[in-house]
């Protein structure tokens, strides 16, 4: 019988390794023992759920498994109200079309000039902007809440349109991805796919944590336009 008890010490301090990197980059009311709990309580899911035939070792799996419910339970969270999310996306195509235009990421003055709004208020969005990249690449890009496209449980005919749906979304969001830079596929590789903190993608580049922010916004600016095309 599997020793549950020794298995959340063995990997509680991971859990809050997981759960204070998340906070780092989050709003002040989201609590930490929140994030802490629903890793916990993923670790215990996974100890049912884990097949050694699956190929990954369990570590990685409780890895994957324990972030991934994290990140679920954030967006459950929609702690950006509807009017946010709305300047959000007018601050995201104000970079976009400055960037085209002048090659160059803009200073928060120039984005308060464009968007009418003061220097501290584009700086509060650009935060929320961040945090919004942070979460997933699909959440973050195509809104999908449902978790894994590859685990998603058909159970009725509505189900299979929704399933039907989010790949026909993946499809083109491989396409999209096809058609950025080398330089772009591989910050957007290391963010999301290896993911790497801005730090360490900034030591890989070779240029600034504060950088490696812009690129990514740039690099996701321009997927989500080509998804809304």
């Amino acid at each position: 019988m599997v020793d549950k008890e020794r298995i959340v010490k063995e990997y509680l301090p991971l859990i809050v390794k997981l759960a204070r990197d998340l906070k780092i980059t989050l709003p002040y009311n989201v609590e930490l023992d929140d994030l802490i709990q629903e890793g916990v309580i993923a670790l215990l899911q996974t100890v049912e759920k884990y097949n050694p035939k699956m190929g990954a070792s369990f570590k990685t799996y409780a890895y994957t498994r324990i972030r991934g419910a994290m990140l679920d339970y954030l967006r459950k969270l929609d702690f950006l109200p509807k009017t946010v999310r709305q300047e959000i996306k007018k601050l995201e195509a104000a970079i976009l079309k400055f960037h085209e235009e002048n090659g160059k990421f803009p200073t928060f003055e120039e984005l308060a000039d464009a968007l009418d709004l003061t220097v501290d208020e584009v700086k509060s969005l650009y935060s929320d902007l961040q945090v919004k990249q942070f979460l997933s690449l699909d959440s973050y890009l195509i809104d999908v809440r449902s978790g894994d496209v590859l685990e998603f449980q058909v159970s009725s005919e509505d189900d299979v349109r929704e399933k039907v749906k989010k790949e026909l979304l993946y499809e083109k969001l491989r396409e999209s991805i096809n058609k950025l830079s080398d330089r772009e596929k591989i910050i957007l590789s290391l963010r999301f796919e290896h993911e790497l903190s801005l730090k360490e993608i900034a030591a890989v580049l070779g240029v600034t944590e504060s950088r490696v922010s812009q690129l990514l916004t740039i690099v996701l600016s321009k997927l989500r336009r080509m998804l809304e095309e």
